[in-house]
């Protein structure tokens, strides 16, 4: 009786493992009380408290950061490397699941394990493909702890399939209509659309053709299940 019961608690805690690796709602409100850490291209890090974000069209144009010494810094988008922005106590709350990882996971990663596990929203300036053109854009990874051969960045103009939101704010993110997707090996993340998920699975996962047969309806419900399976798959 005993071994049963240990069995069906190693499966529980195994499920709630795999569900709680998920793609992070996106973030637009960020905390001008916590610290914020930002890294520049030339390797500078400047600690301090976020004063405003300055977008154009949905992307990130310029981050204004105060430092401890009461220097305001107005820095463009294409100076930054990487930065992690305090969420503001109520998204804190609302994603709260959203960090209930595998620590182990995050060695996995060159990212700040401690700064994740509190929520921050970290951003990367990566090579984004819009239409023809290759664009460096300050883009937020929405996988952290899952990314070793799969990116999936925000797309800042995608809607959402399904939401419940109370005051303007997003509650329960649905799953979003658009994705910029980085493949590892590849020159620049791509936009992906749910509509355009089928006829792009095969070439998506070429390199794990167990994909298409594990996932014979190929539903964009699946991506991140999808994402999670490719990383133990593809060499």
């Amino acid at each position: 009786m005993k071994r049963i019961f240990l069995f069906s608690a190693l499966a529980l805690l195994l499920t709630v493992a795999a569900q709680a690796q998920q793609l992070l709602t996106p973030s637009f409100g960020f905390s001008h009380k916590k610290t914020s850490y930002v890294t520049l291209t030339d390797g500078t890090v400047i600690t301090g408290t976020l004063k405003d974000v300055d977008r154009k069209k949905g992307l990130i144009e310029y981050v204004n950061i105060e430092d401890g010494e009461g220097k305001k810094n107005k820095l463009k988008a294409e100076k930054i490397k990487l930065m992690y922005l305090p969420p503001t106590a109520f998204d804190n709350m609302v994603k709260a699941t959203d960090f209930i990882y595998d620590s182990q996971k995050w060695t996995q990663q060159k990212l700040d394990q401690d700064l994740i596990g509190q929520g921050y929203i970290y951003f990367e300036n990566a090579k984004v493909k819009i239409k023809k053109k290759e664009m460096s854009l300050l883009m937020q990874l929405l996988n952290p702890t899952f990314c070793d051969k799969v990116r999936v960045y925000n797309d800042p103009l995608a809607k959402e399939t399904t939401s419940l939101g109370f005051g303007g704010v997003t509650l329960a993110g649905g799953n979003e209509k658009s994705y910029y997707v980085h493949l590892e090996g590849s020159k620049a993340a791509f936009r992906l659309y749910k509509k355009d998920y089928k006829e792009q699975f095969p070439g998506l996962w070429q390199k794990c053709p167990e994909m298409k047969k594990n996932y014979p309806n190929m539903k964009w419900e699946d991506f991140t299940q999808n994402i999670i399976d490719y990383n133990t798959c593809a060499k």
